[in-house]
């Protein structure tokens, strides 16, 4: 029935604005919560990793005078807040869910480990990671490269607002042309960023493919998981 077992979905903080200019979109995130319980009810484990570019992104907190480790710490913070509004709205769809948290925080989340991210999923329970790496300097993207090659899942799922890697970003260029898949030498040769470079690089040498797809299209999350040719498929 489905291609990928267990994933780590990486969703966008700027995602969850929906139409907003600033915060949480309780639509977006309702439709977020509904895809998402249609995956765990086929069977899937998943793992989550937000963003919190919605909130605060700590590169931009810097450019504006913040210390780069003081805003990359409030960059952390906001993807506490949205992965805790993903418990609430998984919740209410239906779903249980664990906050695993990078740095310690309890009673907001648990501790992260290995081996309770690993019993979250074993349990047919979401688990979401938040806190970055929990330290400054490493993106989410980095964040969703690491968990998911902790939880040896089979892919990492990034969700965008875009349906998949372009030769130029197609909400610029009408000329783009899509992928359908490329490897992570292309990607670097064609100096694309469809995640950091350091994210990258640690899929690359851990041979975890990536699958970019459009995340704000309901049903596109069962498509991939699927295996339905939609997205573009990054690998060795």
């Amino acid at each position: 029935m489905v291609k990928y077992k267990r994933v780590l979905l990486k969703l966008s903080g700027e995602s969850l604005m929906g139409e907003q200019q600033y915060g949480i979109d309780p639509i977006r995130l309702s439709d977020y919560a509904i895809q998402i319980k249609e995956a765990v009810d086929l069977g899937v484990q998943i793992g989550i990793v937000i963003g919190g570019g919605n909130i605060f992104r700590g590169l931009s907190g810097a450019s504006n005078g913040f210390d780069r480790v003081k805003g990359d710490q409030m960059g952390m913070l906001a993807t506490v807040i949205n992965s805790l509004a993903l418990n609430s709205a998984l919740t209410v769809a239906g779903v249980k869910s664990r906050i695993l948290t990078a740095i310690r925080m309890e009673p907001i989340g648990e501790f992260y480990s290995k081996d309770k991210a690993i019993e979250t999923l074993e349990r047919g329970e979401v688990a979401i990671f938040s806190g970055g790496t929990g330290n400054p300097f490493f993106t989410t993207d980095t964040g969703s490269s690491l968990r998911g090659i902790e939880i040896e899942a089979d892919a990492i799922l990034k969700g965008t607002r875009v349906n998949g890697v372009y030769t130029n970003d197609p909400l610029k260029d009408p000329n783009a042309e899509k992928f359908t898949d490329i490897t992570f030498d292309e990607i670097y040769a064609r100096g694309l960023k469809i995640m950091d470079l350091t994210a990258t690089t640690m899929c690359k040498e851990n041979n975890l493919p990536i699958v970019v797809f459009n995340m704000d299209t309901i049903g596109n999350l069962i498509k991939v998981l699927k295996g339905e040719p939609i997205g573009t498929i990054v690998h060795n």
